[in-house]
């Protein structure tokens, strides 16, 4: 059974870490990480990993030794390869003590926890920046961007949009807190934009679109109606004649409502990573005033992604949302978690009008396969595949093996 390092072993390696030497500043915590009867403490002072175990810890991941052995093996299995994986579906899994001080620090862990797993998979010191597999640089997509203005009611949202390829209209809508630019692997594959003109859009208040004139920071607030309203109004504003409609997360739960409310403007719906209801995914963490939203966020989402997706889009990945705006990914999951409920309806979307196809990630421990699988059971006509090696992010964690999924429904939808 795979088990952490030596105690002295582990936090030498921790105290020579260039991640975690990058991160050193006026800052300290004492915290512990428990498997079974062994437990390892680790003391940062002014940002540094001591050698001693210094005073009683402010927080402790404890877990049996068989949890924590699963976490190590070189692929782990699902729900056991991330710490917000694990807190969310491993019942044997806690984190305990001082809740704010783990959020506040839980880059600082699950970087100490990925030096100990490279310790403990027989490898020497120093661990490389991301565990996961690197295939290289990402391309770089050949995009047209620009703006068109959407009104909603009485407020006009300038929306920045790009565009690849050639062909007929897919429309890309990115997930909470995010932005397009989680298309550009999409965008860069040869064998989806040679028929296909990808439209991916930054919602407002995300990536290049900014708030409206006079919104306060920290206000944005996402909802059925107005996501629905900002969808339609864009793919008015841009021209756009029943594109395919292609989403994740969020932005695949809309794909379920426009679905149900729009079947006629759309060629196509791809609804990935969707279910009709969503439980206990907002925090408050993602708002609170003592916790960096720029270090949180990106940790809260980590480990939605698949340990096989390469490391280069991973990383892309946690600095978009590292990137987001006060508020903007809380607000985004107040739809998500919140106001979205589509028990009521999903099972009176007429596939007839508009073929729907549902895809979810074997990783993804927020929309798991077992509830996707259980909304399209309720849909007559709904196709569903699950895409083993993926998570929560399939287009912009493994765009190339997302394409293997989405190219056969692209030229089925003809």
């Amino acid at each position: 059974m795979n088990r952490f390092p030596d105690a002295a072993a582990w936090r030498q390696a921790c105290a020579q870490d260039a991640t975690l030497h990058a991160w050193e500043g006026a800052w300290s915590v004492c915290f512990a990480i428990t498997a079974g009867a062994d437990s390892t403490v680790f003391h940062v002072a002014d940002g540094k990993v001591r050698p001693d175990a210094g005073t009683v810890p402010a927080f402790t991941l404890a877990a049996p030794a068989e949890v924590w052995a699963k976490f190590l093996e070189p692929t782990p299995p699902r729900h056991h390869h991330g710490i917000f994986a694990m807190h969310y579906r491993v019942p044997d899994f806690a984190i305990q003590g001082d809740q704010l001080a783990f959020m506040q620090h839980a880059h600082v862990v699950r970087r100490v926890l990925e030096i100990g797993k490279w310790l403990a998979l027989g490898y020497k010191g120093p661990a490389p920046a991301s565990l996961a597999p690197r295939e290289g640089m990402r391309p770089i997509p050949k995009v047209t961007g620009g703006y068109v203005p959407v009104t909603i009611g009485h407020t006009t949202y300038q929306v920045y949009y790009e565009t690849a390829g050639q062909g007929r209209d897919v429309l890309c809508m990115h997930t909470a807190g995010a932005d397009a630019r989680q298309f550009h692997g999409l965008m860069a594959d040869p064998e989806v934009t040679s028929r296909n003109r990808l439209v991916a859009f930054d919602l407002p208040w995300h990536g290049k679109s900014p708030p409206p004139e006079g919104a306060i920071p920290g206000s944005w607030r996402l909802n059925t109606d107005l996501y629905v309203d900002l969808i339609m109004g864009f793919a008015a504003a841009a021209g756009l004649d029943k594109p395919i409609a292609l989403g994740a997360s969020m932005s695949g739960e809309i794909c379920l409502e426009l679905a149900y409310r729009h079947p006629e403007a759309f060629s196509g719906i791809i609804a990935c990573e969707a279910c009709e209801k969503i439980e206990r995914r907002q925090t408050a963490w993602a708002a609170h005033p003592q916790v960096n939203q720029s270090f949180f966020v990106p940790e809260w989402i980590r480990a939605l992604s698949a340990p096989q997706s390469p490391a280069e889009y991973q990383e892309a990945i946690a600095w978009h949302y590292g990137q987001g705006g006060p508020a903007v990914f809380f607000g985004d999951i107040a739809f998500y978690s919140g106001d979205w409920d589509a028990r009521d309806r999903v099972g009176r979307i007429d596939t007839n009008r508009c073929r729907l196809f549902m895809l979810t990630g074997e990783y993804d421990y927020s929309c798991t396969v077992e509830a996707s699988r259980a909304t399209a059971a309720k849909i007559p006509g709904a196709v569903f595949k699950p895409m083993p090696g993926i998570g929560h992010f399939p287009f912009a964690e493994n765009p190339t093996l997302f394409a293997e999924y989405l190219v056969p429904i692209l030229r089925e939808l003809g």
